[in-house]
C-alpha cells in the first residue's frame, strides 16, 4: 500500500483566520463518503515560529492541539513540518476541522492534513 498522501490542503491570509474559525470550511474534501486514515499534519506559515494554533478535529474527536512550525509562505513543504498523528480513522461523512485556537498576526497559514483515503 502506497505511502500517505495529502487529504485536504488549504492557504488562507491572515485576516480570514480569526480564533474559532475553521481553516477547512472552504474545503470540499473535509468530508468524503469514504473512510480516511489520518496520519499527520503541516501546518506552516504565520509571522513566527509557534505563533499560530490549531485544534484539529474529527467529528467530535480531538487530534490535538498544533502550532506552525514555520513561518512566513513556505514552498516547498519540507520532511520535518509533518507533524506525525497515529494513524486515526475517520468514519465516512464525519468532517475533519482545524479550529484556529490562536491565528496567525501577518502572514498566511498553511494547513495540509496527510492521510489515506480508504
Amino acid at each position: 500500500m502506497p505511502g500517505p498522501g495529502i487529504l485536504i490542503n488549504t492557504s488562507e491570509a491572515a485576516a480570514g483566520l480569526t480564533a474559532g474559525t475553521d481553516a477547512f470550511r472552504n474545503e470540499r474534501k473535509r468530508t468524503s463518503s469514504r473512510p480516511r486514515s489520518v496520519e499527520g499534519i503541516v501546518l506552516v506559515g504565520g509571522n513566527a515560529v509557534n505563533e499560530a494554533e490549531v485544534d484539529l478535529f474529527a467529528a467530535d474527536y480531538f487530534f490535538g492541539t498544533f502550532r506552525n512550525s514555520r513561518n512566513g509562505v513556505v514552498a516547498p513543504i519540507l520532511p520535518d513540518d509533518l507533524q506525525p498523528i497515529r494513524p486515526t480513522l475517520v468514519a465516512p461523512g464525519d468532517a475533519i476541522t482545524a479550529l484556529i485556537r490562536t491565528a496567525p498576526t501577518v502572514s498566511p497559514l498553511l494547513c495540509m492534513i496527510m492521510g489515506r483515503e480508504l
